[in-house]
């Protein structure tokens, strides 16, 4: 697939992939701009820019498969579905004695086509209106559910979250009756992964929510080629 009009850009952790584009927008002197898939604040890594004709290429990329490195927080269940939300229900993970045995096996048999209910803040509609609107005002959210589609998956490392490396982890989460699991899952397009690791939680017996997210691959093009939004980058301007 050419890369004509189209931008690889690796998102950095604090900003919405539309940030991406108002920053691009700024150095670059372009206004018809649209990104293929949009990756949380929390999130990380490849998020694919279309740039004037490039825009109407984008609907190629969303159908691609795509690679996530997760980090999944087991002991803790929010509302949003990952750390940034309000705690519904928290325990010591130490009781259930999880193995890295038993975590590599759950995972395994999560490979193949699963049927999970989408997170209840994410911009599917319902009525003419994104769930996470509705979910905001405290309204009672019906989250439809969706076949996802997880072609491989592998554990990564288990920690506890001081260990992590995540500041925020270690800060909210500093004691050792917590347990975080990086997983790296290739899944179909459409596949939700806070979904995925609250799948994971249920599987164990316990509560999960995600705690870090990086979007490693979509298709054939991988982070590694992508651009920073570092001030003094230089980003080639495209033709227009």
């Amino acid at each position: 697939m050419k890369l004509e009009n189209i931008l690889l850009i690796d998102k950095p952790k604090g900003i919405t992939s539309f940030d991406c584009i108002r920053i691009l927008r700024k150095e670059l002197g372009f206004r018809k701009m649209g990104h293929a898939g949009t990756l949380d604040p929390m999130a990380t890594g490849l998020l694919i820019i279309g740039v004037g004709e490039g825009t109407k290429k984008l609907h190629e990329f969303l159908r691609l498969p795509k690679t996530y490195e997760a980090e999944i927080l087991l002991g803790i269940k929010t509302d949003t579905g990952d750390v940034t939300g309000k705690i519904l229900k928290e325990v010591r993970i130490k009781k259930y004695e999880l193995s890295e045995e038993e975590i590599e096996k759950t995972l395994h048999a999560m490979i193949g086509s699963l049927t999970l209910p989408v997170p209840a803040y994410s911009a599917v509609k319902r009525g003419g209106e994104a769930l996470y609107k509705k979910a905001r005002r405290g309204e009672k959210v019906n989250v439809p559910i969706k076949t996802m589609e997880v072609t491989n998956c592998r554990l990564l490392a288990i920690c506890h979250p001081r260990e992590s490396g995540d500041p925020v982890l270690d800060s909210h989460f500093h004691g050792n009756d917590k347990i975080v699991v990086g997983v790296r899952f290739d899944v179909g397009s459409g596949t939700y992964i806070r979904s995925l690791a609250e799948e994971l939680g249920r599987r164990l017996n316990v509560p999960a929510t995600l705690a870090g997210l990086r979007r490693t691959r979509i298709g054939e093009f991988r982070v590694e080629e992508a651009r920073t939004l570092q001030k003094g980058e230089r980003i080639t301007p495209l033709p227009r």
